[in-house]
Formats: C-alpha cells, structure tokens, sequence
C-alpha cells in the first residue's frame, strides 16, 4: 500500500522557544517541519520547499506576518495559521482580512495548535473531484478543480472564502447564523463569530458588484447571513441588506461589536 508524503509545515516565530515547543509537536503528529525566524527567511524557505501550511506569528523582525502572508497568499493558496502574543480583536481581524485561514492567540496549547493545523489542512484537502459545479447569482464554482467565476471571470479566492462561497451555493436562500456557518465550513463548534463576520465581508468585496449594497449575500437581521440567487432575468431572488442593520437602518447590537459585513 503507498502511502502519502508527510504534509509539510513552515514555522514562522523570532522566539526560539515557541518554534522548538511547535515543531516538536508537529513533528511527533506526523508533519514534516520547516522553521524560519524571521520575515525575509520565510518568504525563502517558502520558496524553496512550498509547504502544505504555515504557522506564522504576527510580530516578525524584517517584516511583520501581516506583510508575510499577503505576500505568501499572493503567490498561491497555502493555508496560513497566525500566531499573535495579543488578544486585541482588530489583530486578529487583520489577519482574517489579509488572508489567514484560522488564528491562535498565545499563550496558546501546542496541543490545541496541531490540532487546527491539522483542521486546516483537513479542510483544505476536502474538495470532491466528483461533486457538480455550483452554479447561483452568475457564479460558476467547481469544488473539484476548486475554481469559481463569474461574469468578470476568474475569482481569486482563499481557501475559507472558498468553502464559504460553496457552502452559500449549496444552500441558496437559507438564513444562516454565525454559528451554523462556523460550525459547517470552519467546523468549529465555538470560537470567535467575528471570523465568520470578516470571511463574509471579504467575499462580498470579491462577488458582489457593489459590497456596500450587496444583491448576493444578503444579511437577515438579528439571524446572519443568506445567499440570494438572482433569477433568469437579472432580477434578484430576494431583498438584499446593506449591513447589519435593524429596523430603520439601525446599526444591529446583536452583532459582534458592531462589526459590518
């Protein structure tokens, strides 16, 4: 019987420490370890042995993980779990924004870290070569080939942006609540709502044709979050909002923190 390769892992921390506890870990699960300790050596060892995944810190001489990861995300769609030493949402929510799939805030479980990664990767490798192409609002998704298209063309996507696209055309014109949609394309049955939050802002950047005034992923208020297909005549299958907002135009305090999506 033949047997996979070794899924391969940078890690990406200045604190010798942690990378020894990480890749420690990783290493004993099974993954092939690779380790850099700073921005620019990174970006080199990625480029030289294109790992599977990348556990990146935030707080990086050289360059910070934030200009990292669009950096490595520019090249193509490895996943990306960010380390940061603080617990400030807008960190995380910076990391979300510029492409990570999953964060950890330290002090963190090395335990519980393998684990995401391996969630992670789990999720990334999901794809069905035999699932049917989604089709809803104009796009065009192949979970196959993982490819999605609209009218404009190719759709540069991360890999959480595109399960959570997939998951909407599967469903066209179910409500779904933030935790439902955690629970099914993170597959985390609790964790911090606004990464469900960011994901669908980020997406609507990407397909809708005005995200202030989104005709796709509509948000019902007080529930979260519904795709609309639009019909045969270009006309929409269902009244959009244009943020979270109550009656009236009210901001929703239901929200997390009053975050827009």
């Amino acid at each position: 019987m033949q047997h996979s390769p070794p899924r391969r892992v940078l890690v990406v921390d200045d604190d010798p420490t942690v990378t020894e506890v990480v890749a420690g870990y990783l290493d004993r699960a099974g993954f092939t370890v690779d380790r850099a300790a700073d921005g620019p050596e990174a970006l080199r060892r990625a480029e030289a042995a294109p790992p599977d995944l990348v556990v990146l810190d935030l707080m990086l001489p050289g360059l910070d993980g934030l200009r990292v990861c669009r950096l490595l995300r520019e090249r193509g769609p490895v996943p990306v779990v960010m380390l940061t030493a603080r617990g400030d949402e807008e960190d995380r929510v910076l990391g979300l924004e510029v492409g990570a799939d999953d964060y950890v805030t330290k002090p963190f479980s090395p335990r519980e870290l393998v684990l995401r990664v391996d969630a992670v990767l789990r999720r990334a490798g999901a794809a069905d070569p035999d699932g049917p192409r989604l089709h809803g609002g104009g796009i065009t998704l192949d979970p196959g080939a993982r490819t999605v298209s609209d009218a404009r063309g190719p759709l540069a996507l991360t890999l959480r942006e595109f399960d959570l696209l997939a998951h909407f055309l599967r469903h066209p014109g179910r409500a779904f609540s933030r935790e439902e949609l955690m629970s099914a394309v993170w597959g985390w049955e609790f964790g911090d709502l606004s990464t469900v939050t960011v994901h669908v802002r980020r997406l609507r950047h990407k397909v809708e044709a005005d995200p202030a005034r989104p005709r796709l992923i509509s948000t019902v208020w007080g529930v979260g979050y519904r795709f609309d297909a639009v019909t045969g005549d270009g006309t929409d299958a269902g009244d959009a909002t244009d943020a979270d907002t109550g009656p009236h135009g009210a901001p929703d305090p239901r929200t997390e923190g009053g975050a827009r999506a």
